[in-house]
Protein backbone atom coordinates (compact mmCIF):
# COMPACT_ATOMS: atom_id res chain seq x y z
CA UNK A 1 0.00 0.00 0.00
CA UNK A 2 1.12 3.41 -0.93
CA UNK A 3 2.81 5.59 1.84
CA UNK A 4 0.24 7.98 1.07
CA UNK A 5 -2.66 5.91 1.48
CA UNK A 6 -1.75 4.94 4.59
CA UNK A 7 -1.26 8.64 6.11
CA UNK A 8 -4.83 9.14 4.48
CA UNK A 9 -6.23 6.51 6.30
CA UNK A 10 -4.63 6.65 9.54
CA UNK A 11 -5.23 10.59 9.64
CA UNK A 12 -8.78 9.70 8.90
CA UNK A 13 -9.34 8.73 12.70
CA UNK A 14 -9.92 12.78 12.76
CA UNK A 15 -13.21 13.55 10.84
CA UNK A 16 -14.36 10.06 11.73
CA UNK A 17 -14.11 11.00 15.33
CA UNK A 18 -15.75 14.57 14.67
CA UNK A 19 -19.06 12.69 13.25
CA UNK A 20 -19.46 10.56 15.34
CA UNK A 21 -19.51 13.14 18.08
CA UNK A 22 -21.86 15.09 15.88
CA UNK A 23 -24.08 12.26 15.32
CA UNK A 24 -23.86 11.40 19.22
CA UNK A 25 -25.98 14.97 20.47
CA UNK A 26 -28.71 13.92 18.06
CA UNK A 27 -29.73 10.69 20.26
CA UNK A 28 -33.24 10.74 17.95
CA UNK A 29 -31.08 10.71 14.78
CA UNK A 30 -29.20 7.76 15.69
CA UNK A 31 -31.98 5.76 17.47
CA UNK A 32 -34.29 6.35 13.98
CA UNK A 33 -31.39 5.70 10.87
CA UNK A 34 -29.11 3.65 13.12
CA UNK A 35 -30.41 1.75 16.36
CA UNK A 36 -33.42 1.21 14.77
CA UNK A 37 -32.67 1.20 10.76
CA UNK A 38 -29.08 -0.39 10.14
CA UNK A 39 -27.83 -1.96 13.08
CA UNK A 40 -30.71 -4.78 13.04
CA UNK A 41 -30.15 -6.11 9.31
CA UNK A 42 -25.82 -5.58 9.99
CA UNK A 43 -26.50 -7.74 13.62
CA UNK A 44 -29.25 -10.11 12.57
CA UNK A 45 -26.51 -10.93 9.52
CA UNK A 46 -23.42 -11.47 11.33
CA UNK A 47 -26.15 -13.53 14.05
CA UNK A 48 -27.27 -15.85 10.81
CA UNK A 49 -23.03 -16.11 9.94
CA UNK A 50 -21.85 -16.69 12.88
CA UNK A 51 -24.32 -18.21 15.03
CA UNK A 52 -25.06 -21.72 13.98
CA UNK A 53 -21.30 -22.11 14.93
CA UNK A 54 -20.51 -23.78 18.34
CA UNK A 55 -18.00 -22.35 19.27
CA UNK A 56 -16.83 -18.52 19.14
CA UNK A 57 -15.26 -17.64 15.66
CA UNK A 58 -14.59 -14.10 17.42
CA UNK A 59 -12.53 -15.58 20.36
CA UNK A 60 -10.60 -17.15 17.65
CA UNK A 61 -10.09 -14.06 15.28
CA UNK A 62 -9.09 -12.51 18.55
CA UNK A 63 -6.55 -15.28 19.35
CA UNK A 64 -4.91 -14.83 15.85
CA UNK A 65 -5.00 -11.56 15.98
CA UNK A 66 -2.56 -11.02 18.85
CA UNK A 67 -0.53 -14.08 17.44
CA UNK A 68 -0.07 -12.16 14.26
CA UNK A 69 0.31 -8.73 15.85
CA UNK A 70 3.35 -10.09 18.42
CA UNK A 71 5.06 -12.30 15.22
CA UNK A 72 4.57 -8.96 13.32
CA UNK A 73 6.80 -6.96 16.31
CA UNK A 74 8.88 -10.24 16.79
CA UNK A 75 10.01 -10.46 12.97
CA UNK A 76 9.96 -6.45 11.98
CA UNK A 77 11.35 -5.08 15.27
CA UNK A 78 14.68 -4.04 13.61
CA UNK A 79 12.77 -2.08 10.85
CA UNK A 80 10.57 -0.44 13.50
CA UNK A 81 13.48 0.82 15.45
CA UNK A 82 14.93 1.73 12.32
CA UNK A 83 11.99 3.15 10.77
CA UNK A 84 9.69 3.77 14.16
CA UNK A 85 7.56 6.72 11.67
CA UNK A 86 6.22 4.44 9.13
CA UNK A 87 5.44 2.05 12.37
CA UNK A 88 3.20 5.03 14.24
CA UNK A 89 1.34 5.34 10.66
CA UNK A 90 0.56 1.70 10.36
CA UNK A 91 -0.42 1.60 14.06
CA UNK A 92 -2.90 4.69 13.15
CA UNK A 93 -4.14 3.15 10.11
CA UNK A 94 -5.16 0.30 12.10
CA UNK A 95 -6.55 2.27 14.84
CA UNK A 96 -8.56 4.15 12.18
CA UNK A 97 -9.85 1.30 10.43
CA UNK A 98 -11.48 -0.66 13.90
CA UNK A 99 -12.73 2.83 14.70
CA UNK A 100 -14.77 2.82 11.83
CA UNK A 101 -15.86 -0.77 11.95
CA UNK A 102 -16.68 -0.68 15.62
CA UNK A 103 -18.93 2.18 14.97
CA UNK A 104 -20.28 0.75 11.84
CA UNK A 105 -21.28 -2.59 12.98
CA UNK A 106 -22.44 -1.74 16.49
CA UNK A 107 -20.31 1.17 18.58
CA UNK A 108 -23.23 3.76 17.64
CA UNK A 109 -25.40 2.35 19.97
CA UNK A 110 -23.86 4.22 22.51
CA UNK A 111 -25.63 7.59 21.40
CA UNK A 112 -29.07 6.26 21.29
CA UNK A 113 -31.70 7.02 23.08
CA UNK A 114 -31.80 5.92 26.84
CA UNK A 115 -34.31 2.78 27.47
CA UNK A 116 -36.16 4.46 30.18
CA UNK A 117 -37.82 6.97 27.37
CA UNK A 118 -38.99 3.61 25.30
CA UNK A 119 -40.70 2.66 28.81
CA UNK A 120 -41.73 5.74 29.66
CA UNK A 121 -40.34 5.47 33.16
CA UNK A 122 -39.14 8.65 35.07
CA UNK A 123 -34.91 9.31 35.95
CA UNK A 124 -34.65 9.46 39.45
CA UNK A 125 -36.20 8.10 42.65
CA UNK A 126 -36.61 8.82 46.16
CA UNK A 127 -34.66 6.82 48.96
CA UNK A 128 -38.64 5.92 50.33
CA UNK A 129 -39.35 4.35 47.03
CA UNK A 130 -35.73 2.55 46.92
CA UNK A 131 -36.56 1.13 50.47
CA UNK A 132 -39.75 0.22 49.50
CA UNK A 133 -39.16 -1.43 46.57
CA UNK A 134 -36.25 -3.27 48.64
CA UNK A 135 -38.60 -4.28 50.93
CA UNK A 136 -40.99 -5.83 48.11
CA UNK A 137 -38.09 -7.60 46.69
CA UNK A 138 -36.98 -9.72 49.90
CA UNK A 139 -40.74 -11.19 50.39
CA UNK A 140 -40.34 -11.98 46.81
CA UNK A 141 -37.21 -13.59 47.27
CA UNK A 142 -37.57 -15.29 50.49
CA UNK A 143 -41.07 -17.13 48.75
CA UNK A 144 -39.43 -18.23 45.74
CA UNK A 145 -35.88 -19.54 47.87
CA UNK A 146 -38.59 -21.49 50.42
CA UNK A 147 -41.04 -22.71 47.58
CA UNK A 148 -37.82 -24.39 45.84
CA UNK A 149 -36.26 -25.55 48.99
CA UNK A 150 -38.73 -26.20 51.58
CA UNK A 151 -35.97 -24.83 53.77
CA UNK A 152 -35.54 -21.37 54.78
CA UNK A 153 -31.94 -22.17 55.33
CA UNK A 154 -31.15 -23.96 52.13
CA UNK A 155 -29.21 -21.86 49.60
CA UNK A 156 -30.71 -22.99 45.86
CA UNK A 157 -28.95 -25.22 43.94
CA UNK A 158 -29.66 -24.19 39.84
CA UNK A 159 -30.18 -27.69 37.58
CA UNK A 160 -29.25 -27.04 34.73
CA UNK A 161 -26.35 -27.00 32.11
CA UNK A 162 -25.17 -23.72 30.54
CA UNK A 163 -26.56 -25.15 27.35
CA UNK A 164 -30.14 -25.59 28.88
CA UNK A 165 -29.92 -22.25 30.17
CA UNK A 166 -29.19 -20.63 27.12
CA UNK A 167 -32.04 -22.32 25.67
CA UNK A 168 -34.41 -21.04 28.24
CA UNK A 169 -32.56 -17.59 28.03
CA UNK A 170 -34.25 -18.06 24.17
CA UNK A 171 -37.58 -18.92 24.93
CA UNK A 172 -37.80 -16.47 27.88
CA UNK A 173 -37.19 -13.59 24.77
CA UNK A 174 -40.18 -15.10 23.00
CA UNK A 175 -42.50 -14.54 26.13
CA UNK A 176 -41.18 -11.27 26.59
CA UNK A 177 -41.00 -9.82 23.05
CA UNK A 178 -45.25 -10.48 23.81
CA UNK A 179 -44.86 -7.68 26.40
CA UNK A 180 -42.18 -5.77 25.04
CA UNK A 181 -42.21 -6.22 21.06
CA UNK A 182 -38.59 -3.89 20.24
CA UNK A 183 -36.95 -6.86 21.97
CA UNK A 184 -37.76 -9.55 20.22
CA UNK A 185 -34.87 -11.71 19.76
CA UNK A 186 -34.26 -13.75 16.66
CA UNK A 187 -31.10 -16.02 14.73
CA UNK A 188 -29.66 -16.46 18.06
CA UNK A 189 -25.75 -16.11 18.50
CA UNK A 190 -24.77 -17.06 22.54
CA UNK A 191 -22.12 -18.84 23.15
CA UNK A 192 -19.66 -19.47 26.11
CA UNK A 193 -16.75 -17.61 25.52
CA UNK A 194 -13.15 -19.58 25.03
CA UNK A 195 -11.54 -17.09 27.23
CA UNK A 196 -13.56 -18.04 30.50
CA UNK A 197 -10.75 -18.57 32.48
CA UNK A 198 -8.86 -14.97 31.70
CA UNK A 199 -12.53 -13.45 31.92
CA UNK A 200 -12.69 -14.72 35.53
CA UNK A 201 -9.37 -13.60 36.41
CA UNK A 202 -10.30 -10.04 34.82
CA UNK A 203 -13.71 -10.25 36.91
CA UNK A 204 -16.02 -10.32 33.65
CA UNK A 205 -19.28 -12.14 32.99
CA UNK A 206 -19.41 -11.47 29.70
CA UNK A 207 -19.36 -9.63 26.76
CA UNK A 208 -20.78 -8.99 22.94
CA UNK A 209 -18.47 -9.20 20.44
CA UNK A 210 -19.05 -6.13 18.06
CA UNK A 211 -17.69 -7.44 14.97
CA UNK A 212 -19.08 -10.86 14.96
CA UNK A 213 -22.57 -9.72 16.54
CA UNK A 214 -21.50 -13.02 19.05
CA UNK A 215 -22.64 -12.78 22.74
CA UNK A 216 -19.84 -13.88 24.68
CA UNK A 217 -20.66 -15.52 28.45
CA UNK A 218 -18.32 -16.55 30.61
CA UNK A 219 -18.49 -20.51 31.15
CA UNK A 220 -17.26 -20.49 34.97
CA UNK A 221 -19.94 -17.92 35.89
CA UNK A 222 -21.98 -19.99 38.76
CA UNK A 223 -25.66 -20.75 37.91
CA UNK A 224 -26.81 -18.43 40.04
CA UNK A 225 -25.66 -15.74 37.97
CA UNK A 226 -25.43 -16.99 34.67
CA UNK A 227 -29.08 -17.02 33.50
CA UNK A 228 -28.86 -13.07 33.87
CA UNK A 229 -25.74 -12.76 32.31
CA UNK A 230 -27.03 -14.53 29.01
CA UNK A 231 -30.06 -12.55 29.24
CA UNK A 232 -27.30 -8.98 29.31
CA UNK A 233 -25.32 -10.07 26.51
CA UNK A 234 -28.32 -10.67 24.58
CA UNK A 235 -29.32 -7.26 25.55
CA UNK A 236 -26.36 -5.67 23.56
CA UNK A 237 -26.72 -7.74 20.90
CA UNK A 238 -30.12 -6.25 20.59
CA UNK A 239 -28.54 -2.66 20.00
CA UNK A 240 -28.36 -1.25 23.92
CA UNK A 241 -24.89 -0.38 24.86
CA UNK A 242 -25.47 0.82 27.99
CA UNK A 243 -24.21 -1.65 30.72
CA UNK A 244 -27.18 -0.45 33.34
CA UNK A 245 -29.90 -0.80 30.42
CA UNK A 246 -28.29 -4.39 29.47
CA UNK A 247 -28.88 -5.37 33.36
CA UNK A 248 -32.26 -4.41 33.13
CA UNK A 249 -32.77 -6.02 30.20
CA UNK A 250 -31.08 -9.31 31.29
CA UNK A 251 -33.28 -9.43 34.30
CA UNK A 252 -36.78 -8.83 32.79
CA UNK A 253 -35.48 -11.69 30.27
CA UNK A 254 -35.07 -13.76 33.46
CA UNK A 255 -37.60 -12.78 35.40
CA UNK A 256 -40.35 -13.33 32.81
CA UNK A 257 -39.14 -16.52 32.58
CA UNK A 258 -41.56 -19.32 33.07
CA UNK A 259 -39.07 -21.19 34.96
CA UNK A 260 -38.90 -20.72 38.91
CA UNK A 261 -35.25 -21.21 39.00
CA UNK A 262 -34.80 -17.86 36.54
CA UNK A 263 -37.42 -16.43 39.37
CA UNK A 264 -35.69 -16.69 41.67
CA UNK A 265 -31.98 -16.13 39.75
CA UNK A 266 -33.34 -12.54 38.44
CA UNK A 267 -34.90 -11.40 42.10
CA UNK A 268 -31.84 -12.51 43.96
CA UNK A 269 -30.00 -10.40 41.22
CA UNK A 270 -32.03 -7.06 41.19
CA UNK A 271 -32.39 -7.74 45.12
CA UNK A 272 -28.52 -7.38 45.33
CA UNK A 273 -27.92 -4.20 43.09
CA UNK A 274 -30.91 -2.41 45.74
CA UNK A 275 -28.92 -3.58 48.54
CA UNK A 276 -26.10 -2.38 47.43
CA UNK A 277 -27.85 1.09 47.05
CA UNK A 278 -29.58 0.86 50.18
CA UNK A 279 -26.10 0.43 51.69
CA UNK A 280 -24.45 2.95 50.00
CA UNK A 281 -26.53 5.70 51.41
CA UNK A 282 -27.27 3.68 55.06
CA UNK A 283 -25.06 1.22 56.37
CA UNK A 284 -27.65 0.61 59.43
CA UNK A 285 -30.23 0.02 57.52
CA UNK A 286 -28.84 -2.03 55.05
CA UNK A 287 -27.77 -4.28 57.87
CA UNK A 288 -31.57 -4.64 59.16
CA UNK A 289 -33.02 -5.20 55.81
CA UNK A 290 -30.24 -7.77 54.61
CA UNK A 291 -31.20 -9.76 58.19
CA UNK A 292 -34.77 -10.23 56.87
CA UNK A 293 -33.41 -12.00 54.14
CA UNK A 294 -33.75 -16.00 53.96
CA UNK A 295 -30.56 -17.40 55.26
CA UNK A 296 -30.70 -19.65 52.31
CA UNK A 297 -30.29 -16.59 49.89
CA UNK A 298 -27.54 -15.15 52.23
CA UNK A 299 -25.75 -18.68 51.34
CA UNK A 300 -26.48 -17.94 47.64
CA UNK A 301 -24.37 -14.03 47.61
CA UNK A 302 -22.11 -15.72 49.71
CA UNK A 303 -21.12 -18.48 47.09
CA UNK A 304 -21.71 -15.59 44.44
CA UNK A 305 -18.42 -13.62 46.66
CA UNK A 306 -16.57 -16.10 47.04
CA UNK A 307 -16.82 -17.70 43.59
CA UNK A 308 -14.63 -13.37 42.94
CA UNK A 309 -12.83 -13.64 45.19
CA UNK A 310 -10.92 -16.99 44.80
CA UNK A 311 -9.86 -15.26 41.13
CA UNK A 312 -9.09 -12.15 42.86
CA UNK A 313 -5.40 -10.67 41.55
CA UNK A 314 -3.45 -7.63 41.18
CA UNK A 315 -4.53 -6.82 37.47
CA UNK A 316 -8.02 -7.09 37.95
CA UNK A 317 -8.23 -3.47 38.84
CA UNK A 318 -5.89 -2.38 36.15
CA UNK A 319 -8.61 -4.68 33.46
CA UNK A 320 -11.86 -2.74 35.25
CA UNK A 321 -10.42 0.77 35.03
CA UNK A 322 -8.87 0.36 31.49
CA UNK A 323 -12.93 -0.70 30.42
CA UNK A 324 -14.24 2.01 32.34
CA UNK A 325 -12.22 4.44 30.29
CA UNK A 326 -13.39 2.50 27.33
CA UNK A 327 -17.04 3.45 28.67
CA UNK A 328 -16.53 6.80 29.39
CA UNK A 329 -15.08 7.43 26.17
CA UNK A 330 -17.99 6.04 24.92
CA UNK A 331 -20.86 7.99 26.32
CA UNK A 332 -20.87 6.73 30.00
CA UNK A 333 -19.80 9.07 31.99
CA UNK A 334 -19.74 7.49 35.18
CA UNK A 335 -17.81 4.31 33.44
CA UNK A 336 -18.02 0.70 34.93
CA UNK A 337 -20.27 2.55 37.68
CA UNK A 338 -23.08 2.73 35.34
CA UNK A 339 -23.65 -0.73 35.92
CA UNK A 340 -24.93 0.38 39.21
CA UNK A 341 -27.89 2.70 37.82
CA UNK A 342 -29.81 0.14 36.92
CA UNK A 343 -31.35 0.56 40.09
CA UNK A 344 -33.31 3.23 38.62
CA UNK A 345 -34.96 1.30 35.90
CA UNK A 346 -36.11 -1.21 38.13
CA UNK A 347 -37.81 1.47 40.95
CA UNK A 348 -39.23 3.42 38.22
CA UNK A 349 -40.43 0.14 36.56
CA UNK A 350 -42.27 -1.26 39.10
CA UNK A 351 -43.98 1.92 40.28
CA UNK A 352 -46.12 1.42 37.33
CA UNK A 353 -45.57 -2.45 37.22
CA UNK A 354 -46.20 -3.47 40.95
CA UNK A 355 -44.54 -7.05 41.74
Amino acid sequence: MKNRLRIAIALSILPQVLLVKWMGSHPDFVEKYYSNGLYPIISKFFRSLFGWIPFSFGDIAYFILVVLAVRYLINYRRAVRKRPLAFLINIGMVISVAYFTFHLLWGMNYYRQPIYQKFDLGPTYTKEELVSFTENLIVKTNQIQFQITSDSSQAVKVPYSKKEIFQKTFEGYGTLAEQIPFLDYSRPSLKKSMFSLPLTYMGYGGYLNPFTAEAQVNAKLLPFRFPVVAGHEVGHQLGYSAENETNFIGYLVTVNNDDIYFKYVAYAYALAYCLGEVQRIDDKLFNELYDKLNIGTQNNYKEANDFWASYENPLEPIFKSAYSTFLKANNQADGIMSYNYVVSLFVNYYKKNPL
